[in-house]
């Protein structure tokens, strides 16, 4: 008879090997992209942009679950409760693993419960209006605000998300007051902005530009140093007279804890094929999202990256006041 000791040696190898095999023949079925927001908002966007060409590269379905709710972090929950396999990946962004941590009691940390994979595109803002909405340009907007406190909306992901801290950082650099609307992601956000339900909304162009090309709504300024190429008339904070308002949403791919490191290995290196397509880079450019540099690309990149964006936002974000619902 083996001793309990030697026989517990034997399943941990044996388990060990196992998990070897799953890793070296993975992915042998269908992956879940998690996106913590509801469907038509710039992750989501994205994420369905890049899974079309990540099922090429794994060489399975790879299907996207939109869970959204309390900016994102019911979410990034679910991904942290899955099993370590390789079969659900969490999409996110910069509001729901770094200003979360800041406006929620999280019932997870975002650095010590979830493995990183590797950074994606990164989207500026931009700032735009319902079509009959009275100002005209940036300067007249800003004045008009300031003329007008508390009377306008603006339409938000949620509590935490990129456009609503773009909002509210908005609202501080101009000295102005906003009525924030919050909604369980961007997409039926923007849908209100279009219906004339609600009058601004800083949010990605990836989004935006079918509405603006149509004339459903207007904008008045892209938050970054360079105009969007798909949309060339649209003029730079700096250019429209509120310099030095920078605002993008960078976004990564995450996997719970524990996740086999060759499985996570396969994952970034799809990451990291796809956005090398040299078709890929012309469509993104003209959505307005950049691609990382190659240096960037990867988890301890990510992880690195990841902890010195908390280190930054979350006391800035806390001393701003903004609370979770």
């Amino acid at each position: 008879m083996r001793h309990p000791l030697a026989l517990a040696f034997v399943a941990a190898i044996a388990g060990i090997a196992g998990a070897a095999d799953a890793a070296e023949t993975y992915p042998t079925r269908t992956i879940t992209m998690s996106v913590p927001y509801a469907p038509g908002g710039p992750l989501d966007t994205l994420a369905r942009i890049l899974t079309e060409r990540m099922r090429v590269v794994l060489g399975q379905t790879i299907i996207i679950e939109n869970v959204g709710g309390a900016g994102g972090s019911i979410g990034v929950g679910r991904v942290v409760r899955s099993p370590p396999d390789g079969y659900t990946i969490g999409a996110g962004n910069w509001g729901s693993h770094v200003a979360n941590v800041a406006i929620y009691a999280l019932p997870y940390d975002v650095l010590k419960d979830l493995d990183p994979v590797s950074l994606l595109p990164i989207e500026p803002n931009v700032i735009v209006a319902r079509k009959g909405f009275p100002p005209n340009d940036l300067k007249d907007l800003i004045a008009w605000l300031k003329q007008n406190p508390d009377a306008a909306t603006a339409g938000t992901s949620g509590v935490g998300g990129p456009s609503h801290m773009s909002a509210i950082f908005f609202a501080q650099q101009t000295g102005t007051r906003l009525r924030l609307v919050p909604y369980r992601g961007a997409g039926p956000a923007l849908q209100d902005l279009v219906a004339g339900q609600t009058d601004l909304m800083l949010t990605g162009p990836s989004i935006v530009l079918p509405h603006l090309q149509s004339g459903a709504i207007k904008a008045y300024a892209v938050t970054a140093k360079t105009r969007v190429t798909a949309t060339p008339d649209i003029p730079t904070t700096d250019e429209a007279g509120l310099p030095g308002f920078y605002f993008s949403a960078w976004t990564a791919l995450w996997v719970p804890k524990g996740t086999p490191r060759e499985i996570i290995a396969k994952l970034a290196g799809a990451v990291r094929d796809v956005l090398a397509d040299p078709g890929l880079k012309p469509r993104l450019a003209a959505l307005g999202i950049e691609i990382p540099p190659a240096d960037m690309l990867g988890p301890e990149p990510l992880r690195a990256f990841h902890k010195a964006e908390i280190e930054k936002w979350v006391p800035i974000i806390r001393a701003a006041g903004t609370k979770g619902e």
